[in-house]
């Protein structure tokens, strides 16, 4: 867990607040225009942490209320040794904190396993949903329906799938203070001109001895778990849940270069809820898009923002 004061020079300025609702002390912030119109609840996913909106948090925040949380085990968050790190947990803890916090309107804007678990808060509470901002990300994990298996098995394909199933995985990932930036270039990290000392050194803070990766070990894993696939899909055997979710516009951003999100999995579970949603391709781009492109990001959610409404897209 990183210190609550840390700012990394600076790139991190904004005030650590805390939710200790669940039993242990998550991390986040609350930025931005309190009376605007708009509240974004931006999600990271593996293995990083709020971080990786460092630069969205001033733009958006200028339209509204900015949510970053870090979950479980990531970030500034506390890492407790005797949680499952299940998607379940993390389903749960943002399910506390948003409520706590009253968030209502809310954009979701969710990378990698920030989609499973922002999507799950959504089935749950649809009346507080306005959007849903899929960056590199999944809506659920699991066989999403009408793709063919082999196909997706030869685009699963990847190599951090098969990294996460050798031996390998868990010296590698207990040791991430020293190999995060590895881990990062393995699963799709593309903008090499960002790297400087300090932002390693703030990727790899939350990891300082194998304990504290522990949440990041799980997150993987939970790819290949049954019961993983049968908590985030039991919602999509719920048509008024499907139904409900599906009146809010949702749009794809994905990378060209990403090596861990496969296209043909991503696309098919995003139009399982919404069959006309958008998928944008971003050139160039990595699994980590808020670092490879975030200009192009932001000025897409800012065109998203502008140009929806519930159900429809505005040209």
């Amino acid at each position: 867990m990183i210190d609550e004061g840390e700012t990394f020079s600076g790139s991190w300025p904004f005030e650590a607040r805390y939710f200790e609702g669940r039993g242990f002390r998550h991390h986040f912030i609350d930025e931005g225009r309190r009376d605007g119109p708009e509240t974004f609840v931006c999600l990271h996913g593996e293995p990083t942490w709020g971080y990786i909106y460092r630069r969205f948090v001033p733009r958006l925040g200028g339209i509204g209320r900015v949510i970053v949380p870090d979950h479980m085990g990531f970030g500034k968050s506390e890492t407790p040794q005797d949680r499952a790190y299940s998607v379940e947990e993390h389903c749960d803890n943002l399910d506390a904190l948003l409520l706590s916090l009253d968030a209502d309107g809310i954009t979701f804007v969710m990378q990698d396993w920030g989609g499973p678990i922002g999507t799950n808060f959504a089935f749950r509470h649809p009346k507080r949903i306005r959007r849903m901002i899929y960056i590199d990300s999944m809506t659920r994990v699991g066989m999403p329906k009408d793709v063919d298996p082999a196909a997706l098995m030869r685009a699963g394909a990847t190599p951090w799938a098969e990294f996460f199933t050798s031996a390998a995985f868990d010296p590698v990932m207990s040791h991430l203070s020293r190999n995060v930036l590895s881990v990062l270039k393995l699963i799709g990290f593309e903008n090499n001109d960002v790297i400087t000392d300090e932002w390693i050194r703030a990727y790899a803070a939350p990891f300082p001895m194998p304990a504290d990766c522990i949440g990041a070990k799980a997150f993987p894993l939970n790819t290949i778990d049954p019961v993983s696939w049968a908590y985030t899909e039991a919602p999509m055997k719920e048509p008024t849940r499907v139904e409900a979710l599906r009146k809010k516009p949702a749009v794809m951003l994905l990378g060209e270069q990403d090596r861990t999100a496969p296209a043909l999995l991503v696309e098919a579970t995003l139009r399982e809820i919404w069959p006309e949603a958008p998928s944008i391709r971003l050139p160039g781009v990595g699994h980590f898009a808020q670092e490879d492109a975030p200009e192009m990001v932001i000025a897409l959610i800012e065109q998203f923002v502008a140009t929806s409404k519930d159900g429809t897209y505005l040209s």
